[in-house]
C-alpha cells in the first residue's frame, strides 16, 4: 500500500487505514518504482514475486489480483534482458514438457516452438504492413485525430475514452498481437505506452520509440522488458504527458518522490517483469486464468461470502 500507486498505467484500489482515517491509500498496482529505489539504494540486482491489485475488468486472461514477477539489474542491456528470458522460457518448457508426460500425462504440453532465439517484429512497420496504412507521427498536434479517422475507415470501435495510448494499444491488440503465436518479441514501442523506459527516435519510422521488448506466446503477453528511464529531467517530462491522458482507467499522476529519489542517481538498469498466472497457464495447456489460481477469479472469491456467512476453508 503506498499514497500513490504508481509503476503501471491501471486503475487502483483505494483503502483506509486506522492510522491514517482521513487520507486514502492505494493498494500497488505494481511493484516497480519501490525496487528501483532499492537499486538507486545500492542493490544492483533485486527481484520480487507477490500480488499486485488493479481495479479493472475480468476476463479469461485478466483478475483484478494477480502475481508477478519482477527483476531490476543495473547495467543490464535489453540484448541481455532478452536472452536471459529466452533461455529461461525454452528451459521452463522442456522441463515442463518432460514432466507432464513423465507423471501428469492429463495435462496437455506446450504446443509452441522453442528456438535459440525468437523472432523480433518491430512495432511500427509491422502494424503499418498489417494495416495496410501509414500511422501519423506521434508527436504531431493531430496524430490523436488522424489515428481516429483510421479506426474510422478501418471499421474499427474506438476504446472507451479514446486517448492516443489507448488507440495504439487497441491497434497492437487487433493486428500485432494475434499474429505472434510462436515466442515473438514487439520491439520499439511508441514512447506514450512505456513512460518509464528510455526512448529514442528511431532511424527507420522517424517514430520516438522506447527501448522496449515484449514477448508474445500464443497471442499473449508473457514478459514485459525494458532499459529504465533513468534521468528525472525525462521522468518528468513523461511523467507529464502521461497526466494528459489521464482518465478513469489511467489515473496518471505525477510521482515527486520518485523523482526526488532519481536525482540521486539511478545507473543504467535493465527491468524485467512476468505475470506468474499467465505464465503457469502458458506451461500448463489452458487458455482460462481461472484454472490456475486456486480459488478462482474475483468473481468466485466475491460469491464465495454470498449468503452473509464467512467460508473458511482448511490449509
Amino acid at each position: 500500500m503506498a499514497n500513490l500507486a504508481g509503476g503501471a498505467v491501471a486503475r487502483p484500489f483505494q483503502t483506509q487505514a486506522v492510522e491514517f482515517p482521513n487520507r486514502h491509500i492505494e493498494l500497488r498496482t505494481a511493484p516497480e518504482l519501490w525496487l528501483k529505489r532499492l537499486v538507486l539504494g545500492g542493490f544492483e540486482r533485486i527481484f520480487e514475486i507477490g500480488p499486485c491489485f488493479r481495479n479493472e475488468g475480468i476476463d479469461k486472461i485478466h483478475n483484478p489480483e494477480f502475481t508477478t514477477c519482477e527483476f531490476y539489474n543495473a547495467y543490464a542491456n535489453l540484448d541481455y534482458l532478452t536472452d536471459v528470458t529466452e533461455r529461461l522460457i525454452s528451459e521452463l518448457v522442456t522441463y515442463t514438457n518432460q514432466l507432464t508426460l513423465r507423471q501428469l500425462p492429463s495435462l496437455s504440453t506446450c504446443n509452441f516452438s522453442i528456438h535459440k532465439s525468437f523472432p523480433r517484429v518491430d512495432f511500427f512497420e509491422n502494424l503499418q504492413r498489417l494495416m495496410n496504412a501509414q500511422l501519423p507521427n506521434l508527436k504531431s498536434p493531430n496524430a490523436e485525430a488522424e489515428i481516429i479517422q483510421q479506426f474510422h475507415d478501418n471499421g474499427i470501435p474506438l476504446p472507451e475514452s479514446p486517448t492516443l495510448p489507448k488507440l495504439l494499444d487497441r491497434l497492437a491488440s487487433k493486428y500485432l498481437e494475434p499474429s505472434c503465436q510462436q515466442p515473438t518479441w514487439i520491439m520499439n514501442h511508441p514512447e506514450c505506452l512505456a513512460p518509464l523506459a528510455k526512448s529514442f527516435t528511431d532511424q527507420n519510422t522517424k517514430q520516438r520509440v522506447s527501448a522496449r521488448a515484449e514477448l508474445f506466446i500464443g497471442g499473449k503477453e508473457v514478459v514485459n522488458t525494458y532499459e529504465e528511464e533513468n534521468s528525472p529531467f525525462e521522468q518528468r517530462r513523461k511523467f507529464e504527458e502521461q497526466v494528459k491522458y489521464r482518465n478513469d482507467d489511467n489515473r496518471a499522476d505525477i510521482d515527486e518522490d520518485y523523482l526526488k529519489a532519481l536525482e540521486w542517481g539511478l545507473p543504467p538498469t535493465g527491468g524485467w517483469g512476468c505475470g506468474i498466472d499467465r505464465l503457469v497457464m502458458l506451461l500448463s495447456g489452458t487458455d482460462r486464468i481461472n484454472d490456475v489460481l486456486p480459488f478462482g477469479n474475483l468473481r468466485n472469491v466475491v460469491s464465495l461470502g454470498k449468503g452473509g456467512r464467512d467460508v473458511l476453508v482448511s490449509p
